[in-house]
């Protein structure tokens, strides 16, 4: 499989490369912005490491791009910084995971590892059940989502959430839940991370916060898709 990394702080690029490399993935490995993005113009790539803090196009900008060119492949923030906000800006974005520095390399694989899982799960058409909900129609075969017959572009990530929750319609799912099931981690307080990536899915649906017709917030408790 094919990772971009890109990150300004040389000894920390090579050292990702390195673990990355003992894994046997092959490694597309960036010290600036522009060769990166040239990479991503022409590469197939299936996972990449983004440092947030790196000279001309920040990491931040390098994600959306990914995003706005419609790749969904998983996206990995690395950065010095830990306010929250920074989290919710990477993550509203269209990023998938995010690790401060300085960070464990073995903990850095262990997440690559469970993206490129969830992203593997995504392209499998191992599944066969559809879901229809007010004229969302979530396929887990195809891993495709058209809402009144136009496809909405969701990353793996967005879709295992969707999925979820679709497979427990009805049923008022916790933040908790979500995440243990879907991003397959001990939840630690990542209640942020969760209403994150659920405000992205609404607004890729289109969705009313005040009326919504697909992901319900039952407040104090968690999300609902009603039957």
């Amino acid at each position: 499989m094919n990772i971009l990394v890109l990150d300004d702080e040389k000894e920390i690029a090579d050292l990702v490369e390195l673990y990355l490399m003992n894994e046997n993935f092959t490694v597309y490995k960036f010290y600036n912005s522009n060769d990166a993005i040239n990479c991503i113009d022409n590469v197939k790539l299936d996972l990449a490491i983004l440092d947030v803090m790196i000279s001309g196009k920040d990491g931040f900008e390098v994600c959306k791009y990914i995003r706005e060119k419609n790749l969904v492949f998983p996206i990995i923030m690395l950065t010095a910084k830990i306010e929250d906000k920074d989290k919710i800006t990477g993550l509203s974005i269209g990023a998938d995971d995010y690790i401060s520095k300085p960070f464990n390399p073995l903990e850095l694989i262990a997440r690559v590892k469970a993206s490129l899982r969830r992203y593997t799960k995504y392209n499998d058409n191992s599944k066969e059940d559809t879901f229809f909900i007010n004229g969302l129609e979530i396929n887990s075969k195809t891993h495709k989502c058209l809402l009144y017959d136009n496809e909405i572009d969701f990353t793996p990530l967005e879709f295992d959430i969707l999925l979820y929750l679709a497979i427990n319609r009805g049923k008022v799912v916790s933040s908790e839940e979500l995440f243990m099931n879907v991003w397959k981690e001990k939840y630690l307080d990542n209640n942020n991370t969760v209403m994150v990536h659920i405000r992205r899915i609404r607004e890729k649906l289109k969705d009313d916060t005040r009326n919504p017709k697909f992901i319900k917030t039952v407040w104090g408790v968690g999300y609902k898709i009603e039957k």
